[in-house]
Formats: structure tokens, C-alpha cells, sequence
């Protein structure tokens, strides 16, 4: 098995019903070191970024992440699943997720910011949450959740 996959799946229309399948095969990488996951625009739903997020959990090595999920249909339960699978990635020292334009809102980003706060290797974090639906105070707060990963260095988060 590689130590890096690039997968560029934009626009495929994998939705709900094809999200799992690629969460079990990920599961099964686990020397996966580097990874990027290009899945925007494919209509995924709360369910499917919940067993993406279970799939990633089993990369236990993996050290770098970059995942786009831009323009999909995932809420508040979709984040925060996704999140609670990224709380395992305990070797995740970079990240980059780019998730704007979903369904998110303040209670997901939240759920999410939980599970990076649990990276305890995360040291770069690029995080755009744009458009939404998540006010300015919401934001601040969401950001305050996210930063509290102990090793964080870099951080960029876009609200």
C-alpha cells in the first residue's frame, strides 16, 4: 500500500450512497501517511462525511491531510462525525480542509473544532468554513474551539 494517494474525485456525484464505500477502503490504509482527497461537488450528505470521517479514523499513521468537501449537502451531524474521525488521526500534524459552502452551521463547526482539538500532533491548520451560515459570534467561539490543539502553530481559519 502507498504512503501517499492523491484522489481528485471532483464533481462525480458520489452522494451518500458511494461516500461509505471509499470511508471502508480508506479504513483498510493504514500506512497511509499522506493524503489528498479532492471531493467537491458530490452531493454528500451528513452520512456520508460521518463514515468518512470513521474510514479516516483508521489511518492512524497518517501525518498529512489535505481533504476538500466544498459544495456538498453536509450539515451539523456530518461535521461533527467527521470530526470525531479526525480526533483518531493522533499523527495528524498538517491539515487542510476546505468545507465551505455546505450546510454546517455553528453546531457542526463546533462538533468539528472538538474533534481537531483532540489532534494532539496537529501543528498546521488551514480550516475554511465560508459561507456556512455561521455568524460573527458563533466564529469566535468556533475559532476559540479550534486552537485549543496543543501544538498548534500555524492556523488559518476562514469563517
Amino acid at each position: 500500500m502507498p504512503a501517499s494517494l492523491p484522489a481528485f474525485l471532483e464533481s462525480f456525484q458520489i452522494g451518500d450512497e458511494g461516500a461509505p464505500g471509499l470511508g471502508y477502503g480508506l479504513a483498510s490504509c493504514i500506512n497511509l501517511s499522506n493524503l489528498t482527497l479532492d471531493l467537491h461537488s458530490n452531493k454528500i450528505g451528513d452520512q456520508g462525511a460521518s463514515l468518512l470521517g470513521s474510514g479516516l479514523a483508521s489511518c492512524i499513521n497518517l501525518s498529512n491531510l489535505t481533504l476538500d468537501l466544498r459544495y456538498n449537502e453536509i450539515g451539523a451531524q456530518g461535521y461533527s462525525g467527521l470530526g470525531s474521525g479526525l480526533a483518531s488521526c493522533i499523527n495528524l500534524s498538517n491539515l487542510t480542509l476546505d468545507l465551505g459552502f455546505n450546510k454546517i452551521g455553528a453546531e457542526g463547526a463546533s462538533g468539528l473544532c472538538s474533534g481537531l482539538a483532540s489532534c494532539i500532533n496537529l501543528s498546521n491548520l488551514l480550516l475554511d468554513l465560508g459561507f456556512n451560515n455561521i455568524h460573527v459570534p458563533q466564529g469566535k467561539k468556533i475559532k476559540s474551539k479550534c486552537l485549543k490543539a496543543k501544538r498548534l502553530v500555524v492556523k488559518t481559519i476562514n469563517l
